[in-house]
């Protein structure tokens, strides 16, 4: 078997639209699609032994045992591989249940697509079911435990710790956009100027001086002591000759600690004589230069956690310990204490591993023991000094046993220091009681406190402290989303999407929009190019001042990435027509219609969809819409427009020349055509459906009637509003017409346009994409016979995959089918052929230049127009 492509999908999909996370793969199957599961001996009963957990697999039968049944009915190993992809991410603490298997089209080669919940796991994981499988059907053996091995690690590496997946778990639940910004803990929640972002516990209104602050622990023990607080008194060192004097001062027992560590590192508690108090100095200083002497004060170690400067829970902390059962040695018990699947690495997992360490070795030498030593029955020995779950200490949830008296103390001391997320660590004798000098005292505060303790308590409740965040981030129930506006379509997208983008800038809003010429911000192009995939809109809606997205969403980069967001308010597909067929296995226009149907698919349930009624495939969308449905169609007696309307759906037409809306039952007439500059005097029907679909979004979004026309009004077919699109010059009384059409469909409409348009004669400067098939670009040179007197073949710089002459062939295969007498000329150099154009027809001509890079053709325009200009000033004319 042969991995053809891999891709990893992270938005909604073909697939799925709500399973968003997906890995899939074209595999070549090879001779084995003539050999199914059943003839390949003993193979599933060896991948059962190897994986029984495959007997839980549901298949298409529906119950527990499917996927075996089709196994030794007979299935093909593409979806075993599937099956065993999934399973080998569960065994490595992966839940992943999403998969399908499906034929490309192409002989035994089948696409296999599988769930993940970590990226590197994912491609690992299909890979590695590839091996698998073709090692069991070759009859070899199977060593599964490295393969699982690997897939936890590359999982641990990857997924966000427990802290930041707290929050965003809270986040998922009240419906807040979320995506990660980095390999860590940088997380963006919401969307465009609505958006807020953490890093790990670290919120982005959360004060740079208070995390400046609480970092010199001797600072903030002064600031709490100077406002009643209670603290332990202590000292600040610098020197060793310094210590001695300190702690004839304070006494013993002592903690000596670096002044601005954390995680308990450099720190030596209860300590007793002048050897051990050197030695903790010497410690301390390898992690600080200042060094804090203070007080031991004797009692339990507690972890306040606040928020918004609110107390929202409260654990109770306890050093790395074992327990003997009379048999193993210390070492060992530790061994078995970190297997548990509660302990990881670091923040890897809920608990963290106890690594054997000079702490450890300190503890054990005060005992007289060695690792070797076996602790009698029932033994518990701590291990460590401090209780820092990072150590490998446990917690125990005491919220409930806080006095209102503690809780009030608490939130003053935040509010004090101005942290809006701490975590303030107390000494106390009893947390039941009143939070007094005697028997409490406040040791330091915390910025970026860890969560583990609360959202996974060894022992007690577990606290909704990643609720508690996005509360204070998101109050109200707010989502964090801006409207969202997806536009998809074969032709009509990108003017359809700079149309929107213009009727919400009139509206006072900062549009954020992406199109297949570059991305667009508050109206300032900030990239140009092909901008029409999940990359380019994930860059929009991360831009912390767009109000209003609008984003163009071309096939190939749904087939590519997905979208590149989780939903959109407000969908609009403009038609869909034979383009792109035979690339990335769309065959078929049915093929075409389901990559299409995406985006409307993927509109939020209280969203709106708007589809062209009057093409069949685009208006069968709305069977897979969730939310509500608007139409639009150039024929006001359409059936199915008229059906929608009585009941009760949106609607926009256009009947004798003017553009009408229907909302609820009541017609309203907007506009005329004619007076729509992208219309060309109505001429245009197919800007006029753009229209017709922007005018519904724009209604759907809030916006006013007179704003709507004003916006129309004043959207120009020129180069700086819509560029490459229908954009008109005139040069030496030559009427020249720029225009991005490129496929059957779109010169169909221009037919329609251009027979509607006199001229003295009608010149076409055309080309062809080299990907398309030999039909689609032989129909092109069919119509250009119908529409044009003369013909100019040119070619893109960039033929994708065919010679120039193959492309001239096929066009003039296509020209000559229809008239042969149409003269052709080829001059493959785009400027030469429009230069040639204009040299070589009459006054009032109509030439048209198909372009493929709109900036470049506008530019030889324009540089022509100037050179002409220039000589009619020169002779006066």
């Amino acid at each position: 078997m042969k991995i053809k492509e891999l891709k990893v999908l992270r938005g909604p999909n073909i697939w799925s639209t709500r399973r968003q996370q997906l890995v899939q793969m074209i595999l070549d199957i090879g001779a084995y699609e003539h050999q199914p599961t059943n003839t390949l001996a003993e193979f599933t009963d060896r991948l059962v032994d190897l994986i029984p957990s495959l007997h839980t697999h549901r298949c298409s039968e529906g119950v527990e045992g499917g996927f075996i049944s089709r196994m030794k009915e007979g299935t093909w190993l593409g979806h075993v591989v599937e099956h065993v992809a999934l399973e080998i991410q569960t065994l490595a603490g992966m839940d992943c249940g999403f998969g399908r298997t499906r034929s490309t089209g192409e002989h035994a080669e089948y696409f296999v697509v599988v769930s993940y919940l970590t990226e590197e796991a994912g491609n690992y994981a299909i890979q590695a079911a590839v091996d698998i499988v073709q090692a069991l059907a070759e009859g070899k053996s199977v060593d599964l435990r490295p393969v699982i091995g690997r897939l936890a690690e590359l999982y641990h590496q990857e997924k966000l710790g427990p802290s930041t997946q707290c929050i965003v778990d809270a986040a998922i639940e009240k419906g807040i956009p979320w995506r990660r910004l980095d390999n860590e803990s940088y997380i963006q929640f919401g969307q465009g100027k609505n958006q807020r972002r953490i890093r790990a516990t670290v919120t982005d209104a959360t004060s740079n001086i208070a995390v400046e602050c609480v970092q010199e622990k001797h600072f903030v023990k002064t600031l709490l002591a100077d406002n009643g607080i209670p603290v332990p008194e202590g000292k600040l060192v610098n020197e060793l000759d310094e210590l001695y004097g300190v702690i004839a001062e304070i006494g013993f027992p002592l903690v000596i600690k670096p002044n601005d560590g954390n995680h308990g590192r450099g720190v030596t508690t209860r300590i007793l004589d002048y050897q051990t108090a050197k030695e903790a100095f010497i410690k301390a200083k390898l992690h600080a230069n200042d060094v804090i002497v203070e007080r031991y004060i004797q009692g339990d170690d507690y972890r306040f956690l606040l928020i918004n400067y609110q107390l929202v829970a409260v654990a109770k902390r306890t050093p790395a310990t074992v327990i003997g059962d009379g048999t193993s040695g210390i070492a060992q018990l530790i061994e078995a204490e970190n297997a548990r699947p509660e302990r990881g690495v670091g923040h890897q997992n809920i608990l963290t591993q106890i690594i054997i360490d000079e702490q450890v070795n300190a503890i054990l030498q005060e005992h007289q023991f060695t690792l070797d030593t076996v602790l009698p029955q029932g033994t518990i020995l701590q291990l460590k000094k401090t209780a820092n779950l990072s150590t490998g200490g446990t917690a125990e949830d005491v919220t409930a046993s806080v006095p209102t008296e503690t809780r009030l103390l608490m939130e003053r001391v935040a509010r004090l220091i101005q942290l809006d997320i701490c975590g303030i660590d107390v000494i106390s004798t009893d947390i039941r009681q009143e939070f007094r000098q005697e028997t409490a005292a406040i040791l330091e505060i915390n910025a970026a406190p860890g969560f583990r303790m609360h959202s996974h308590p060894s022992i007690g409740q577990a606290r909704p402290v990643g609720q508690a965040v996005i509360d204070m981030l998101f109050p109200k129930g707010h989502t964090g989303r801006i409207p969202v506006v997806g536009i998809t379509g074969t032709n009509g997208k990108t003017t359809t999407t700079r149309l929107l983008a213009h009727l919400a800038s009139v509206n006072g809003l900062k549009v954020g929009c992406t199109t297949t010429e570059g991305i667009y911000i508050n109206g300032h192009c900030i990239e140009m190019g092909d901008c029409s995939g999940p990359k380019s809109a994930q860059l929009v809606l991360a831009d912390p001042i767009v109000e209003y997205a609008v984003l163009e969403c071309a096939r190939g980069g749904m087939l590519r990435r997905g979208l590149g967001f989780d939903r959109c308010d407000i969908s609009i597909v403009t038609n869909v027509a034979e383009d792109h067929l035979g690339i990335n296995h769309i065959h078929t226009l049915q093929d075409l219609t389901k990559v299409k149907a995406i985006l409307p698919e993927a509109t939020s349930p209280t969203g709106l969809a708007i589809l062209n009624a009057q093409d069949s495939n685009v208006y069968h969308m709305q069977n897979k819409v969730r939310g509500r449905v608007a139409l639009f169609s150039l024929d006001s007696d359409q059936q199915e427009l008229l059906a929608h309307f009585s009941n009760g759906g949106m609607v926009c037409y256009l009947e004798g020349g003017w553009i009408y809306i229907g909302v609820q039952g009541i017609k309203t007439r907007l506009i005329e055509a004619a007076d729509i500059p992208l219309t060309v005097g109505g001429k245009y029907s197919c800007m006029i459906q753009n229209v017709m679909a922007a005018t519904l979004a724009a209604l759907e979004s809030g916006f006013t009637l007179d704003i709507i026309r004003q916006g129309l009004k004043t959207f120009l077919p020129t180069p700086e509003m819509n560029l490459g699109r229908m954009n008109e010059f005139w040069i030496a009384e030559r009427h020249l017409l720029v225009d991005y059409v490129h496929n059957p469909h779109g010169f169909a409409e221009l037919k329609k346009f251009i027979d509607k348009i006199t001229a003295t004669e009608k010149i076409g400067i055309i080309t062809a994409t080299g990907d398309r098939r030999d039909q689609d670009i032989m129909e092109i040179g069919r119509l250009s016979a119908q529409i044009f007197d003369r013909l100019i073949i040119r070619h893109d710089k960039d033929c994708r995959g065919r010679s120039p002459e193959a492309i001239s062939k096929l066009l003039t295969e296509g020209i000559h089918s229809v008239d042969k007498m149409v003269p052709v000329t080829y001059i493959s150099d785009e400027r030469e052929a429009l230069n040639y154009a204009l040299e070589h027809s009459e006054s009032g001509a109509l030439i048209l230049l198909c372009s493929d890079d709109s900036r470049t053709s506008l530019r030889y325009a324009m540089e022509i127009k100037q050179v002409e200009d220039q000589k009619l000033k020169y002779y006066g004319t």
